[in-house]
């Protein structure tokens, strides 16, 4: 009776060791298929960068949680303006959460590229960019765009500019200037990116779309 046990308990350990290695070798899969997938999709001397007339550029805070300032969010207005002022875009596309009255991504990347002499004419603002697949799809799907370059940190660029070729657009990345972190906290980054592309892979397999639709808008 024990031995039947021991065995029993056994083929558990050995079913969830199989499928934890399982799981962590699609994770690998997803992030290192990403990458190969960017790779030559991507740009960091804007001298190199291809024209396309509309940049989207991906939302973040311009605030820590902590009140500071937030570099992501300075050096992706940063990389707008050098794009800008190479004649690289023509056009922003300033895609992000505007989920409550007092947070506003779009109008505060507005703000910040204006405040660098960027007209009010070229900025074009969405407000339902709450996640990279919303912004990426809503981009072709209701601001009609279909050959675009990304603009944010080089981790998320390469998982916007995948998923933007899955969803049949062509699209570039200018890589933003990124943040030196502690080790520590790139082992975590890395992890929290790799879930992030799997994730990417399982939404597309299942066909997930963006929370807001709606109609068109001409850019």
């Amino acid at each position: 009776m024990e031995n039947q046990i021991l065995k029993r308990a056994m083929i558990v350990v050995l079913v969830l060791v199989a499928l934890l290695l399982l799981a962590i070798m699609v994770v690998a899969i997803s992030y290192w298929a990403v990458e190969a997938k960017s790779r030559n999709k991507r740009y960091g001397n804007v001298d190199d960068v291809p024209y396309n007339r509309v940049a989207l550029v991906l939302g973040t805070n311009p605030l820590t949680p902590s009140g500071g300032q937030n570099y992501y969010f300075k050096y992706r207005i940063d990389a707008c303006v050098e794009l800008y002022r190479a004649g690289k875009v023509s056009k922003f596309l300033l895609s992000g959460d505007n989920s409550s009255k007092n947070y506003d991504e779009p109008q505060y990347m507005k703000n910040a590229l204006m405040e660098h002499g960027i007209p009010e004419s070229d900025i074009v603002l969405d407000y339902a960019g709450f996640r990279t697949l919303d912004s990426v799809v809503r981009c072709k799907e209701i601001f009609g765009q279909e050959s675009i370059t990304i603009v944010s940190q080089g981790f998320h660029n390469a998982r916007a500019v995948c998923l933007a070729s899955c969803y049949g657009i062509d699209a570039i990345g200018f890589d933003a200037k990124d943040i030196k972190h502690s080790r520590t906290y790139l082992f975590f980054g890395v992890g929290r990116e790799a879930l992030a592309r799997t994730k990417m892979y399982v939404d597309i397999i299942v066909g997930k779309k963006p929370k807001f639709l709606g109609e068109k808008i001409e850019i």
